[in-house]
């Protein structure tokens, strides 16, 4: 029997800070559970892009959310092929540039910008068909009621040496840079980064891939014989 099918319909929401896993632990369980897959963060970085290719200072809060409220995001949720479009241009690569890494902070602290977003991530999760869902706030805001909550942590060592091997910038300087942005995006005053209280914490330190995708799928498992 498929593993969907055992399964059924679930929603699993994966929280964590930059460099804990997440999009590529995410992307392996939708694959291996039959899944759709959404990395919400796209959909921030895709309005940080929008934003700074109108010219918007991305800490003008009016003119991010005017800039938020224009553009027509698509989300492609094939975990083989995820993709996301803003006002019909794909912007896959241009999103994960450093101007985009940069600013994406600021525009996602934006209360409209927020307000929007989750709105459309509960409205792709609410369809009838099995998801697994990826972000800083999913478990304690987007999807509450998510079926497994899970938040991926590592150590900061680990966490720089994963994100700097990823785009071949320096270590201290990564290291550097996610403390900012984990700073940034835990004290924010709208849905900051914060862990579920029923959330299952999992260190990906010492973990293999393959290996906290199958404590992933276990949890998830037994949720669902309950």
């Amino acid at each position: 029997m498929a593993e969907q099918e055992r399964t059924g319909h679930f929603v699993v929401a994966v929280d964590g800070p930059s460099g804990s896993g997440k999009s590529t632990v995410s992307r392996r369980l939708a694959s291996a559970t039959g899944a759709r897959y959404l990395d919400t963060g796209a959909m921030y970085r895709a309005i940080t892009w929008a934003v700074l290719r109108s010219g918007v200072d991305p800490h003008d809060a009016d003119g991010v959310s005017k800039v938020a409220a224009d553009v027509a995001l698509t989300i492609g949720t094939d975990p083989a092929a995820p993709h996301i479009s803003a006002d019909g241009v794909r912007v896959d690569a241009e999103i994960r540039g450093a101007d985009v890494t940069s600013a994406v902070s600021a525009v996602a602290a934006v209360p409209a910008v927020r307000e929007l977003l989750v709105a459309a991530q509960r409205a792709l999760i609410a369809a009838p068909a099995p998801i697994v869902v990826e972000g800083r706030d999913i478990g304690s805001v987007v999807a509450p009621e998510a079926d497994l909550k899970v938040y991926l942590t590592a150590s900061a060592e680990a966490r720089a040496m994963r994100r700097s091997a990823e785009t071949a910038a320096d270590v201290a300087a990564t290291a550097e840079a996610l403390a900012r942005r984990d700073r940034f995006d835990s004290t924010r005053t709208v849905d900051p980064l914060q862990q579920s209280a029923d959330a299952v914490v999992v260190d990906t330190t010492g973990m293999g891939i393959d290996e906290v995708v199958d404590r992933l799928r276990d949890l998830l498992f037994a949720r669902s014989a309950r």
